[in-house]
């Protein structure tokens, strides 16, 4: 079995990890566009504990949260590329357009979101502090954005 896993896949791997006492992290999104930023918050995010998963939305997902004219990659390219880096341990593709459903199925220990989350804001927080764990917030790395890579791809084209 490689990196990239089904959910039901990851409810198993991670409830075994979990009871081997490894600290589970979690973060999600859309990843369409890797870039510098998001390496940035991965690293910090596995600093965070021994195993990191991260939940990436489908393509669907992406459209209802993006637009219609995202995902720039395919899911399946999406996840083969996180699934790449050493600091990534699992990825999961889910559909629905927030990680609720899946933080609960998971269970993390610690939950990280970038510093354009304010604390408050991160979904599944309320789960994650039920259960003892914590919301870790990374300081946002300003000048990456995939909307801004786009925008300025579009204007060198136009």
């Amino acid at each position: 079995m490689g990196k990239i896993l089904t959910r039901s896949q990851a409810k198993e791997i991670i409830g075994k990890e979990r009871e081997k006492g490894k600290k589970i992290v979690f973060t999600n999104g859309c990843f369409d566009l890797l870039h510098a930023g998001h390496i940035y918050l991965l690293r910090e995010a596995k600093k965070e504990g021994d195993i990191l998963i991260v939940a990436l939305n489908s393509d669907s997902s992406v459209r209802k949260i993006k637009g219609t004219s995202r995902p720039i990659y395919p899911e399946k390219e999406r996840a083969e590329i996180l699934a790449s880096l050493e600091m990534v341990d699992y990825v999961v593709i889910f559909e629905e357009t927030t990680p609720y459903q899946i933080i609960k199925e998971l269970k993390p220990h610690i939950l990280v979101k970038g510093g354009d989350w304010r604390i408050n804001e991160v979904v599944g927080r309320d789960l994650v502090e039920s259960w003892g764990g914590k919301v870790k917030i990374i300081p946002y790395l300003s000048g990456f954005s995939t909307t801004h890579i786009v925008e300025k791809i579009k204007k060198r084209d136009g």
